[in-house]
């Protein structure tokens, strides 16, 4: 038996079309993306070098800080590629990578509240690197040059609580989105 051939898409309107094809003017801004993304893999090698070169003047404690660094610009680096990706393939077309080697796990189920809740959970992993890093150096409170002060401290407390609360608020109503479809 000869297989059907599928039917072409059906034709739209010119405001319709309009309309639709208006996505398409994302494309710069993943672009913009994209380029941020070189920066931050500049910014990992500069950091990396400085850190290699100068190891054995830091301290424990600068090493860790350095290595809190790292990982701050590797997890920013992750969720620009979520948003990249995701995005694009959520809002602009289709990427075709069924069955590509390569394909991230977590794209064959994206949509935009799933995004919403990954960006969010990204987000609070960041939020929580430069807590740990303002809780490190929370020590030399006090000392004339510190970089951290008892209020910094207490209103990144403050913020990283409010991104926790967004991202428990943004989880509960995609779940209460999906229960009801």
């Amino acid at each position: 038996m000869a297989s059907v051939p599928p039917e072409p898409p059906a034709r739209l309107r010119p405001l319709p079309l309009l309309i639709f094809s208006s996505r398409w003017l994302q494309l710069p801004l993943y672009v913009g993306l994209i380029v941020a993304q070189c920066v931050y893999v500049f910014l990992f090698i500069k950091e990396l070098v400085h850190l290699v070169t100068h190891a054995w003047e830091f301290t424990e404690q600068q090493i860790m800080l350095v290595v809190l660094g790292l990982i701050d610009v590797v997890m920013i680096s992750n969720l620009l590629v979520m948003v990249i990706v995701g995005g694009y393939e959520t809002f602009v077309s289709r990427l075709g990578l069924q069955g590509h080697p390569d394909q991230p796990e977590w794209l064959s189920h994206v949509n935009a509240g799933i995004l919403k809740v990954k960006l969010a959970m990204a987000i609070i992993g960041i939020s929580s690197i430069h807590l740990l890093r303002t809780f490190i150096e929370a020590g030399a409170i006090g000392i004339p040059t510190s970089r951290v002060t008892e209020t910094a401290v207490m209103w990144q407390t403050i913020i990283h609580m409010a991104f926790i609360l967004s991202a428990i608020g943004i989880a509960w109503v995609d779940r209460m989105t999906q229960a009801r479809n």
